[in-house]
């Protein structure tokens, strides 16, 4: 968590030295939000949620870093599905966080306020394991305030995530995943 931490300060010193007018002011850092993913299984329905996500965004260069810790997710049907999650499918003590970095496509002046349909392009990070992938979400800009709206799908065998075939009518294949986040300019 500390090197976490010490990355995201080192990012936004960087971000914020490296950039010039006339966008003053143009880095945004998460101030609150809400990661939710479900997994709706012919059996189960699993959903949890994380208020733990981290990011910033430099609206000038369109690009972003978001980073959210597996094991702040709470949720689930009970402790023991909890438990799983982070031990046997996820394994939250050896790959701590899912991140998400690269750029935002279109070339909107998200200093300014109005809504956006943007597109990102990045590295996404789960279980160790990196994707490239474009993501698509609505952006609505208001009095130096940004609110982020992305919905995707994760499909477990493209991060390694096993399903041990005992369980596999209880966990779908593919997580549905929801982030709502909102920005603050720095």
């Amino acid at each position: 968590m500390k090197n976490l931490r010490a990355f995201f300060f080192i990012l936004l010193a960087f971000a914020a030295t490296s950039y010039s007018p006339p966008y003053p002011g143009a880095i945004y850092v998460v101030r609150k939000s809400q990661v939710v993913f479900h997994s709706n299984a012919k059996l189960e329905l699993i959903k949890a949620s994380s208020s733990d996500l981290k990011g910033i965004i430099d609206a000038e260069k369109r690009t972003f870093a978001f980073s959210v810790s597996i094991k702040s997710f709470d949720g689930f049907n009970g402790p023991l599905q909890k438990e799983h999650f982070n031990e046997n499918y996820l394994e939250s003590d050896k790959y701590a966080n899912a991140t998400f970095t690269g750029h935002i496509i279109e070339e909107d002046d998200f200093t300014r306020d109005g809504n956006y349909n943007i597109r990102a392009k990045g590295k996404f990070v789960i279980h160790g394991v990196e994707q490239e992938r474009l993501l698509q979400g609505d952006l609505v800009v208001k009095n130096g305030t940004i609110k982020l709206v992305c919905i995707f799908t994760v499909l477990l065998s493209e991060h390694d995530i096993k399903i041990p075939r005992i369980v596999h009518e209880k966990l779908a294949a593919e997580i549905n995943v929801i982030v709502n986040a909102e920005f603050t300019r720095q």
